[in-house]
């Protein structure tokens, strides 16, 4: 394993710099198209809004619009097994399960539409859950020339390695600011409700920032619109988890 790749992705300043330092890496073990993804939204029947996911992919923009925009991933038997566990799993075991027919036909069209698409070996890594309200899982997906025997076999040979740099890069992203389909915050919003994180009021940041309480309040609204939320500690919360803030007192 290179200590200078991992070393590399620890110091990637932007998700931009940390993805394409994994493409290629991956790339050179016979994976050349990635799948990630990670909510910090997860409820009992879903990952969350589609626009607070961080999804990463160096697939085709006609994949990705149908996996993810489209919501065939919602379907997909990899992402239900990545949801229901931690770990490895060889796509090997997507031909147990259509031959025992327990598969429902939305993820029988999932399995096809991935063949359509030239994506029929891999191996997906459900990282470990950090709160109930979180999940990250990659697939990655051998080179057309590579059948689930061979894939398998760079597993065999070197899979702890690749699920090291795997969870590196998973706990790394989990540090950077992510763009959204949401719009981001202003520096104004952000400041803001980094003080409302630290415990003070509206009367106190008001004084802190040299503004009125009204004009406060006006950007702590602005804020929530942005992030889509009901409340001023959902709208800390959201954006703590985005890491469009910091504060020192979690």
């Amino acid at each position: 394993m290179s200590l200078a790749y991992l070393n590399a992705l620890l110091g990637a300043r932007t998700i931009e710099e940390l993805w394409s330092l994994h493409i290629r890496k991956m790339s050179e073990y016979g994976f050349h198209r990635l799948l990630y993804g990670f909510t910090r939204f997860r409820t009992a029947n879903s990952f969350g809004a589609n626009e607070d996911l961080v999804v990463l992919s160096n697939h085709c923009s006609d994949y990705v619009q149908a996996f993810i925009d489209r919501e065939l991933y919602k379907t997909a038997p990899m992402v239900r097994w990545a949801a229901e566990n931690e770990g490895v799993c060889s796509w090997r075991v997507l031909q147990d399960l259509r031959a025992n027919g327990v598969l429902s036909p939305d993820e029988e069209s999932v399995i096809e539409f991935n063949k359509s698409m030239g994506i029929v070996a891999g191996i997906t890594i459900s990282f470990r859950d950090v709160s109930a309200r979180s999940k990250g899982a990659i697939g990655l997906v051998g080179r057309p020339d590579l059948d689930q025997d061979a894939v398998d076999s760079i597993w065999d040979s070197y899979g702890q390695e690749l699920l090291v740099m795997n969870e590196v890069m998973h706990l790394k992203v989990q540090n950077l600011p992510y763009g959204s389909k949401r719009p981001t915050l202003t520096p104004r919003q952000r400041e803001v409700l980094e003080w409302v994180g630290e415990g003070k009021t509206t009367q106190d940041i008001g004084t802190i920032l040299g503004v009125t309480q009204a004009t406060v309040e006006k950007h702590l609204r602005l804020a929530r619109e942005a992030l889509d939320v009901d409340t001023t500690t959902q709208a800390v919360l959201k954006a703590w988890f985005q890491n469009q803030i910091y504060w020192t007192k979690p």
